[in-house]
């Protein structure tokens, strides 16, 4: 019944920050995030490297608020997928991309223009620690179609909390946030190009 940026606020308290904290008390998982100050320019869109659970619940409550691109399978989960819902998720039909990819531009520039950041997973899929993925670019068509900047966030939670598994280890996980990369002037084919060679010289520096 609250409206949505309250509720987008009792439930990121109420879960993900007391998720991240359980994880500090009983695993020993912290992070320190460098860059920060670049997020306060406005809503962006924000391109974050998939390599584990941890990156899904830390990147909520990095900014606020924001809507998440997911695949729609994620809503059918009983509790978790009925709460995700009323964050109101940008949530597509994989096996349609051409659908999905006007689904993502129609509803990410609604919700851009909200004043509401919105959030991709660009490889697709969670990567092992030092596995690389080419980006998809709907992130990069997004901003091109909204004029809104991008920004891509690194991190190498894999080696704390890695891909696919249960298993979890105590360690310092390092964020590293790029500059906006304006899409001003840019296609989307640019854009992805330089979010992604940002990307990919991060997580070698972070996997050393």
């Amino acid at each position: 019944m609250l409206p949505f940026r309250q509720r987008y606020q009792f439930i990121v308290v109420c879960w993900t920050k007391l998720s991240l904290w359980w994880l500090r008390v009983t695993c020993r998982i912290r992070h320190v995030v460098v860059g920060q100050e670049h997020l306060g320019q406005g809503p962006c869109v924000l391109l974050v490297k998939h390599q584990s659970t941890w990156e899904a619940l830390f990147i909520q409550t990095l900014v606020s608020p924001q809507t998440t691109l997911i695949k729609k399978e994620l809503l059918w989960i009983p509790f978790f997928g009925w709460a995700f819902a009323l964050l109101r998720p940008i949530a597509i039909d994989r096996g349609r991309p051409h659908g999905a990819l006007r689904q993502l531009i129609e509803q990410g520039c609604t919700r851009l223009e909200e004043g509401t950041w919105v959030t991709l997973f660009p490889e697709g899929t969670r990567m092992a620690t030092g596995q690389r993925a080419p980006m998809q670019r709907g992130g990069a068509a997004l901003a091109s179609a909204s004029g809104n900047p991008v920004i891509v966030v690194a991190h190498n939670a894999g080696r704390c909390w890695p891909a696919h598994s249960f298993k979890k280890h105590a360690g310092t996980i390092q964020v590293r946030i790029s500059s906006p990369i304006t899409s001003q002037g840019r296609n989307s084919k640019e854009i992805n190009r330089l979010a992604e060679d940002w990307l990919h010289q991060t997580m070698r520096e972070l996997d050393v």
